[in-house]
């Protein structure tokens, strides 16, 4: 079967553009023959593979009027969202953040998802392997309810699993041993403010970084807290960090159960509090998968691949 389509001018020239990125993403996702001149489409394969190919193109054609970037990770995305049944535009429309011209919005059904849930519970667990956006939109959600007035601080916390003997061997006070554990939340601040803003911010103590254990003793009233790399937190930590929470303030915990840095023998407070938690109103747990990620698309293999080694060899964390 071939079908040729006439694409509108702006949408050929994201097909065209990172060289050949997008076609090629087609190409090899939908197994059709898919050639561009110009504004003209033609996709050459099987019936049902070209009437896939053509859904998806409808679907990208949408997104880049309604002023949406596509990239080859687009084609995966919108094949995701078609095959759960969930309409592209009620997922990829919900922008959480702009900033310099960027949007920030979810990419999977699973994303989407887990946005709602931070928007309509006090705490949301995000369990999940890396690249799957559970930190950044948690971020990006925070910022844009510090911007609303919803909250009045933000805090960002992270265990700093080797607070002992090896970080004892860097320089600097506490902070700065601590910092390179905090760094990637700084990148991630800086993707969203200005740096200037941020600064102030930051000064008067409006964001707080600071790691886990800085949060003992406190009650944290009027703030969205998230607490990242919660893999690597004690069950005693856990309960520690959970119980600041305060009147108008939102939770977010993220981990990555696969990505325990904890000795063997010690119990991880994110596995802990799926059974200890799981069935309390206002507490809401989002699970991640290989189809999640959002990186490049032999990250998603990585993933897949040493989730399916850690279950035929029994060497998966239970604890």
């Amino acid at each position: 079967m071939q079908e040729t389509l006439s694409v509108p001018n702006d949408v050929a020239a994201e097909l065209a553009g990172i060289g050949d990125g997008v076609l090629e993403s087609l190409r090899d996702r939908l197994r059709c023959t898919i050639h561009l001149r110009g504004n003209r489409l033609t996709i050459e394969g099987a019936d049902e593979h070209v009437d896939q190919a053509r859904a998806v193109i409808d679907e990208i054609v949408e997104l880049v009027e309604g002023g949406h970037e596509i990239g080859p990770s687009t084609v995966d995305a919108v094949l995701g969202v078609l095959d759960k049944g969930e309409d592209v535009r009620d997922v990829f429309e919900d922008v959480v953040w702009r900033h310099r011209g960027k949007k920030i919005a979810p990419k999977t059904v699973n994303q989407k998802r887990y946005v709602d849930s931070i928007r309509n519970h006090t705490v949301t667990f995000a369990i999940g392997p890396a690249g799957t956006g559970k930190t950044y939109l948690a971020m990006a959600l925070a910022v844009a309810a510090l911007q609303e007035r919803e909250v009045g601080r933000i805090i960002l916390t992270r265990p700093a699993v080797e607070a002992g003997e090896r970080l004892g061997f860097l320089p600097g006070d506490m902070l700065a041993k601590v910092d390179p554990y905090l760094r990637p939340l700084y990148d991630a601040l800086y993707d969203m403010l200005e740096a200037d803003r941020l600064t102030s911010y930051m000064e008067r103590g409006i964001i707080e970084v600071a790691p886990l254990a800085f949060m003992r003793g406190r009650t944290l009233n009027d703030s969205f807290i998230i607490l990242d790399e919660a893999q690597n937190t004690s069950p005693e930590q856990m309960q520690m960090f959970l119980t600041r929470l305060g009147f108008g303030s939102k939770v977010v915990v993220t981990g990555d159960v696969t990505q325990i840095d904890l000795p063997r023998d010690q119990a991880s407070g994110l596995i802990q509090v799926q059974n200890i938690l799981g069935t309390i109103e206002g507490i809401a747990f989002i699970n991640f998968g290989h189809e999640d990620v959002v990186r490049h698309k032999l990250v998603q293999r990585i993933v897949e691949a040493y989730k399916s080694h850690a279950e035929e060899t029994g060497t998966a964390r239970q604890k």
